[in-house]
């Protein structure tokens, strides 16, 4: 009976993927189906889900989801993209770094990749393709510099992640994901630059000298968001959802009062699309959270992580193992149900082994970060070439070179641990 309903409960699930039935559906019903084979008080997967819904701890996702909605209706991207303009944009290439260098800024404000993909991509890659760039390097390049903003704090899967671990500082993780998002905007950086000389990518044009101070100004108050998160969170002034609810108001004064780019009218559109997205994120941890209830019911994790185990007890090799497993599986699942099915599996699989799960947290989520640009279902791949106009199969073929070096920075995170944990330890005493 167990490995009749482990089938179904597997399998079902997989087989409605295929179907291209929406996740949290697909989710429910094989958990259903599972669930009546098992004879399994139904009253108990009501409350599983319940219960993966209600958390205080998750009360920070619904201010960064409202806060990227403002920074969306308010403009805040154009400040960044001129912030960065005058920053690197006078370079050969120039608007390919600034392309790089507003992803960093803006994804350590939005916290989501599709986000930015949205907000900067509908700006920078008509720009870049005006410029003469070829058009699948401008929507790549806008897609895989997205992937920090998962990284780079404010990051609702780090919320997800913390959650589904147990006992993880949720501050520890936003410190603990700024120095991977920064390594991988260094190595955009980097290819751009290889790029730019052997492409002789068009120079960019820099700010006017008289403009400088106001676009200076523009682009650091929309940047106090991050350091008002890094600093208070950090010094322990405020917990992370709070943090959340500050930086959201603040959002909310810059729009409204500072820029004056949205008007008191416009809020109740901005709640409208806010709670779209929140009913998205929460109906997935709902479905999710019963889905891994019973998966453990029916023992899938522990033979999972036996199986893993079987393979080998290396820690290296092990990580480099889950690595794969993660990129292929982000394939296919969106991250939020992904990073709460597979954290309870993969976590007490490399904690014995001596593998912080902070560090792991950021290495999970920079790995399903790839996953968000890769087909079939990369979000932020399908919403860069809706705005770029290109075909999803010859952009991601033409992105390789950006794919490789996604990996390259994954691999140095999940192998050199420091790269994660050392501004924890720094800022907040993590591990003394």
């Amino acid at each position: 009976m167990t490995t009749l309903a482990g089938i179904i409960l597997i399998g079902g699930f997989a087989l409605l993927m295929l179907l291209r039935v929406p996740v949290s559906f697909a989710m429910l019903l094989a958990t259903l189906a599972s669930a009546l084979v098992m004879d399994t008080n139904l009253s108990v997967m009501i409350r599983q889900m319940m219960d993966g819904a209600n958390n205080f701890s998750l009360l920070s996702i619904p201010f960064f989801i409202v806060m990227g909605e403002f920074m969306g209706a308010g403009g805040i991207s154009e400040k960044i993209v001129g912030l960065a303009n005058l920053v690197v944009g006078r370079f050969r290439g120039g608007l390919a770094y600034v392309n790089v260098l507003d992803s960093m800024f803006f994804g350590g404000i939005s916290g989501s990749a599709v986000a930015d993909v949205s907000s900067l991509g509908s700006m920078v890659i008509p720009m870049m393709k005006k410029q003469g760039y070829d058009e699948d390097f401008a929507v790549g390049l806008t897609v895989t510099t997205a992937c920090q903003g998962v990284l780079i704090p404010l990051s609702h899967n780090m919320v997800i992640y913390a959650l589904a671990a147990g006992g993880v500082s949720i501050g520890t993780l936003f410190i603990a994901g700024l120095l991977p998002g920064i390594l991988l905007g260094c190595g955009m950086l980097v290819m751009c630059l290889l790029m730019s000389r052997r492409y002789n990518f068009p120079k960019g044009v820099g700010v006017p000298r008289g403009a400088r101070l106001k676009v200076l100004l523009d682009g650091i108050l929309p940047m106090m968001t991050l350091v008002i998160i890094m600093v208070g969170t950090g010094a322990g002034v405020f917990t992370a959802t709070e943090s959340s609810a500050i930086a959201c108001v603040y959002t909310m004064l810059l729009s409204i009062v500072v820029f004056r780019t949205v008007k008191i009218t416009d809020i109740p559109g901005i709640i409208r699309n806010s709670l779209k997205t929140l009913a998205i994120v929460m109906t997935l941890l709902a479905t999710a959270k019963a889905f891994a209830y019973m998966m453990t019911e029916l023992r899938i994790p522990a033979a999972i992580s036996a199986a893993l185990l079987s393979i080998t007890d290396n820690r290296y090799i092990l990580l480099l193992i889950i690595n794969a497993l993660l990129l292929v599986l982000g394939c296919f699942m969106d991250m939020a149900p992904l990073i709460t099915i597979m954290t309870p599996i993969l976590l007490p699989v490399v904690t014995p082994l001596g593998v912080d799960p902070v560090h792991f947290g950021v290495v999970m989520i920079f790995n399903l970060a790839v996953g968000l640009c890769t087909p079939p279902v990369g979000s932020a791949l399908f919403v860069g070439c809706a705005i770029g106009k290109t075909p999803i199969e010859r952009t991601a073929k033409n992105m390789m070179p950006l794919y490789l070096v996604m990996i390259a920075v994954l691999l140095l995170v999940t192998y050199v641990p420091d790269t994660a944990l050392l501004l924890p330890r720094m800022m907040m005493g993590y591990g003394a």
